[in-house]
């Protein structure tokens, strides 16, 4: 039932994005500086609000969206999820029950 749920709420594209690596290059053969595309999936982006964004900030204050995608095991602290012009910071990475269904991304939004 729950698997339902979090289906029902992934309703925005997302794009992950890697920092670029020291084999990264551009058509010119220079170094790349921009985020590279991992995959885009969809997801659920949730605005820490209330009881939450409290709890969340006596831990780290910076964290004030929480966004949901199916589990996938490349994705790490270092990289950014983008949503249209915005741009998250993954802060934490939160794998429900230790299951391979979801992977709760706990960002800030990039200034």
């Amino acid at each position: 039932m729950a698997d339902k749920l979090l289906v029902n709420r992934l309703k925005h594209r997302v794009t992950i994005l890697r920092p670029p690596g020291v084999n990264d290059r551009d058509e010119y053969g220079e170094p790349l500086n921009d985020y590279v595309p991992v995959a885009t999936v969809w997801a659920a982006i949730e605005p820490l609000r209330g009881r939450e964004y409290f709890s969340a900030m006596t831990e780290n204050a910076d964290v004030t969206t929480r966004i949901r995608i199916r589990f996938r095991d490349d994705v790490d602290r270092t990289m950014r999820v983008q949503y249209g012009d915005t741009a998250f910071e993954i802060l934490h990475i939160i794998r429900p029950e230790f299951g391979k269904k979801e992977l709760q991304l706990m960002c800030k939004e990039r200034q």
